[in-house]
């Protein structure tokens, strides 16, 4: 079992590609695998019955037969994210079955020891995170491009819709991507032509970004994701329906406590932040801080090194030029109304959602429906978000942050 992860650093301007970035999918990983080699095949046909499985109640059963299967045949990076990309899923399947009301408190040793092994190998955590969510669940489904999901869960074709609105807002970024390393180089050479064009780039890219996260609206159901699909991103950290945490035996005889997927865990946004000199409130920076480990390591030591990087706030402050202060501001702008698109997003889909359920439990006869368990919707996270964040303080947080980032004239 082997990963190519040399995040060895490179000079400035910085090379994508050290940083396992590439300059056509960003931070996706570029055409993914979807078979592993034979001998995982028992862990492929679950994966590939997830839905049926879950909600007729039978993964439980079937991962307790399953073999336990060495790591040592996956080779090369695309194998071992396929593999994470699969126990992650059986896993958030086998733990949340039963909806967070019959959760597990022990996840067993012919699944727990090869994930174990898988995420050692990516320097991943053993959780379902963005990294495995979207970045590696995407391939084409036919010539013209089109796009389909690897891997699914309950949630039909909401949860399509999500993964991949998901994915073309990381595949919006990407134009944005490479601006940054051109604007560093531009910073080094003074040459403030280019890094004008950069800024513009950049602050395209992330309108991009904002028209792609949009489409959320149309594609995703805000009863289904709640009801049906947000459980299944939650972790067992900071999660009152797993508050000891989940035992990975033949692992660790103690319980760990992994967070659930989030969008905090997208490079992408880390990266704008740092280029920008956004500086967030202690408690949303200690968080985003902690959803940098659940990044693949060599784009979490892109994020790093751009925060080592010379200041492009105080070179657009020391320059004096009003059109790239206005650039500058652009891209701060662009950045702010992507959150404000998120929090609307989260608003419509968790805030609302929740409510609505709140108010379906308290009518008799409540309870048949979507979720997981007899079709009970969650409440242990109604005012947190699937990371264990609470989650308009937080978005708020960040976004307001982000406004104050702009440079007055």
């Amino acid at each position: 079992m082997e990963a190519s992860g040399d995040t060895e650093e490179p000079p400035l301007p910085l090379a994508l590609t050290s940083f396992q970035v590439s300059e056509e999918f960003g931070f996706l990983l570029p055409d993914p695998l979807t078979e592993l080699p034979a001998p995982y095949g028992p862990w492929m046909d679950i994966a590939h019955e997830l839905p049926q499985l879950i909600t007729s109640h039978q993964l439980r059963s079937r991962v307790h037969q399953m073999p336990q299967l060495s790591t040592q045949h996956l080779r090369g990076r695309e194998e071992l994210h396929l593999a994470h990309l699969v126990l992650s899923f059986i896993t958030m399947g086998y733990v949340w079955q039963e909806g967070e009301e019959g959760t597990v408190q022990v996840l067993p040793r012919n699944l727990a020891i090869p994930y174990w092994e898988v995420s050692h190998a990516l320097g991943l955590p053993p959780i379902l995170s963005h990294a495995d969510f979207v970045l590696a669940n995407w391939r084409r489904k036919d010539p013209k491009g089109n796009l389909d999901t690897i891997i699914a869960l309950p949630g039909g074709e909401s949860l399509r819709g999500f993964i991949l609105v998901t994915l073309l807002v990381e595949k919006a970024a990407v134009p944005g991507i490479k601006a940054i390393t051109r604007a560093l180089g531009a910073m080094l050479q003074r040459d403030e032509e280019t890094l004008h064009r950069a800024l513009e780039e950049l602050a395209g890219a992330i309108e991009a970004m904002s028209a792609a996260l949009r489409r959320m609206h149309d594609y995703v159901d805000p009863e289904v994701f709640y009801s049906v699909i947000r459980i299944f991103l939650s972790g067992w950290k900071d999660n009152p329906a797993m508050p000891h945490g989940l035992i990975y035996e033949g692992v660790s005889p103690e319980p760990l406590a992994y967070s659930g997927g989030s969008a905090a865990q997208s490079t992408v946004l880390h990266a704008f932040d740092e280029l920008l000199g956004i500086c967030h409130r202690q408690d949303s920076a200690a968080f985003l801080r902690r959803m940098r480990e659940y990044m693949p390591p060599p784009h979490r030591a892109f994020v790093e090194r751009l925060g080592g990087a010379a200041s492009l706030r105080q070179h657009v402050l020391r320059s004096g030029d009003a059109r790239l202060r206005a650039a500058f501001n652009r891209c701060v702008s662009a950045l702010a109304h992507f959150r404000s698109c998120h929090i609307a997003i989260v608003t419509k889909y968790i805030a609302t959602a929740a409510a609505r359920a709140k108010a379906g439990r308290a009518e008799p006869g409540a309870g048949a429906g979507a979720g997981p368990s007899a079709g009970k919707p969650p409440s242990a996270l109604e005012a947190k978000g699937t990371g264990g964040s609470h989650i308009f303080s937080f978005l708020k947080s960040v976004r307001d942050a982000t406004r104050e980032g702009m440079i007055s004239a």
